[in-house]
């Protein structure tokens, strides 16, 4: 307290009163309150443009590599099969960009053994920082550990040979033999959704497969920057793409709901459609 002499008497100069202090503290919970959802889209942005940026940087290690190897696009050849939960045909630890299954891996090392690892040594851009997913083992407890990698390579990438190559044959291997759809189409990396999944490579029924599993997401891809998701292509260039429907998870191999058959087409637009399409 400051007692400051006037004339005769004295003015006393005192602190906020409780009534003052509550009314500061509701003014600053307050303004809280409108600038969190700012600050949380502000936050969300730059984790999405993060993302795009480890997909473009994964995107020149795939050119790096092509032309280190005579044009050939980087294998693509780690594939599990859904059904049976063991190894698909073409599958193998050596001919792929990168090994291991992303919700069982603790470390790095199938990231640093993978094709692409030699061309950018840095991790993290495995991951997209919007996934808080944890790793699990194949028992289903959670550890804490934050997994180490978000992204697969499209099947239309080198992919594992198929048996019936009369009407689904092997994936473009080669840079040059890209033609349907264009480079600047073909889809090249994807941010896949954190519970579906698996092994590296990302599929989706092409045009004109004539099997029931036709309106499937053999792999979900993500949702998680403001329903939206993150690609690169063929051409070198990366993309964000806005949802028309939520991508929830419901099992692996799941049908397409009819809200997002139009997201659905979208992306299988995007690989090589089966022959004669």
């Amino acid at each position: 307290m400051v007692d400051i002499r006037y004339k005769k008497g004295f003015i006393r100069l005192g602190g906020f009163t409780l009534i003052e202090l509550l009314v500061v503290i509701a003014i600053i919970a307050l303004l809280a309150a409108i600038l969190q959802p700012v600050l949380s889209r502000a936050r969300a942005k730059a984790q999405e443009v993060s993302c795009l940026n480890n997909l473009r940087q994964l995107q020149v290690c795939a050119k790096l590599y092509t032309l280190d190897n005579d044009g050939y696009l980087p294998p693509n050849r780690y594939v599990y099969d859904l059904g049976t939960g063991s190894p698909s045909l073409g599958f193998s630890e050596k001919l792929t960009w990168c090994a291991g299954l992303a919700p069982y891996d603790t470390n790095t090392v199938n990231i640093e053994r993978g094709l692409l690892f030699q061309y950018n040594r840095t991790t993290k851009i495995y991951r997209c920082p919007s996934d808080k997913s944890r790793v699990r083992t194949k028992e289903g407890q959670t550890l804490n550990l934050r997994r180490t990698r978000s992204y697969n390579m499209s099947l239309s990438i080198n992919g594992a040979p198929y048996t019936d190559k009369a009407l689904y044959p092997t994936s473009f291997a080669r840079e040059s033999d890209i033609d349907n759809p264009a480079s600047a189409e073909l889809l090249f990396f994807v941010d896949v959704h954190e519970d579906c999944i698996l092994d590296s490579h990302f599929g989706i029924p092409p045009r004109g497969w004539p099997y029931d599993d036709r309106q499937r997401w053999w792999d979900l891809p993500a949702g998680r920057h403001s329903q939206g998701c993150n690609f690169s292509f063929a051409d070198g260039h990366v993309e964000h793409w806005q949802w028309a429907a939520p991508k929830i998870f419901t099992e692996l191999g799941q049908l397409v709901r009819q809200d997002e058959i139009e997201d659905f087409l979208r992306v299988q637009r995007c690989v090589k459609p089966a022959k004669g399409f």
